[in-house]
């Protein structure tokens, strides 16, 4: 008990002086809208904000509608069978022991429906799973339980730690953080003491691995999810369609902490990008 409250308090100590360290690099990317969060009590996706989002949002919701077309044909064919051919109605059953045209019209139709499915999910997945050349590429290691980011090209490195990190429950030092980092109570287990600070319209390239167990990098209102297996680098791609903060978690159980290792991302401006990057050089040197 007195090791978790000691291991707590470094926590929290660490926490304050890592955002000290941030408050020069993010004084150029203050007063962004929250736009990829989750919201209390609501249902469906978050708004769309790359190309990929959009296109996975459209195919569930093309197959949901088919979905629901043939839940619905199903229903009323039960309840037609049930009303049509109950024992009152229906006294003599009949005995025929097969029905070749019905027969080739169920085999048929839900392959006619497979086929119309994949045509349209196979090229999304396609755009997923082909990698462009990015105008940035970003390493992100998975550890226990915090994310560690790399530009590679720019001799950038830094950790990503929930503000909080460790604290189930919301109390003023951790509220105090969270202002101090330009954010609000409702952030607290979204938030993080460090952001991938990206440039509105880039290809961003995410080479994704992990440290010790399997994670998994997920930004919802991007539509990726990528996981992180140690040992083994695999790639991600988004270009961010608005600016603002987008947050994520890790969504591979990876440990006792596992809740606690949330992702969060801004996007900006390209001049306030490369302030950002300025300042980032000089703090966060690899």
């Amino acid at each position: 008990m007195h090791l978790t409250r000691t291991i707590r308090a470094i926590s929290a100590a660490c926490g304050t002086m890592m955002l000290a360290k941030m408050a020069a690099a993010q004084t150029v990317i203050a007063d962004l809208p929250i736009v990829g969060a989750p919201t209390y009590g609501e249902m469906g996706f978050q708004p769309a904000s790359t190309k990929i989002a959009r296109d996975l949002q459209w195919l569930d919701g093309m197959i949901n509608v088919i979905i629901g077309l043939i839940t619905l044909f199903v229903t009323l064919l039960l309840i037609w069978v049930i009303v049509r051919y109950n024992q009152r109605r229906n006294p003599t059953p009949a005995r025929f022991t097969h029905n070749s045209p019905l027969e080739v019209t169920w085999t048929i139709v839900p392959i006619v429906i497979l086929v119309v499915i994949g045509a349209f999910s196979l090229p999304v997945l396609f755009e997923e799973q082909e990698i462009p050349e990015g105008d940035i590429v970003i390493k992100v290691t998975g550890n226990q339980w915090f994310w560690n980011y790399q530009y590679v090209d720019e001799g950038i490195a830094f950790d990503s730690y929930q503000i909080g990190y460790g604290e189930g429950n919301l109390n003023p030092s951790i509220s105090e953080q969270l202002a101090e980092a330009g954010y609000t109570d409702r952030e607290f287990l979204l938030a993080t003491d460090t952001a991938v600070v990206v440039p509105l319209g880039a290809t961003i390239v995410m080479q994704v691995t992990g440290a010790d167990v399997i994670h998994s990098w997920t930004i919802p209102a991007f539509g990726v999810k990528q996981d992180a297996v140690p040992g083994r680098l695999a790639q991600l791609w988004f270009s961010a369609e608005r600016e603002g903060v987008f947050f994520g978690q890790c969504s591979e159980l990876c440990g006792k902490d596992h809740a606690y290792m949330p992702i969060t991302v801004k996007v900006v401006a390209p001049e306030v990008y490369e302030a950002w990057l300025e300042e980032a050089r000089a703090e966060f040197p690899a």
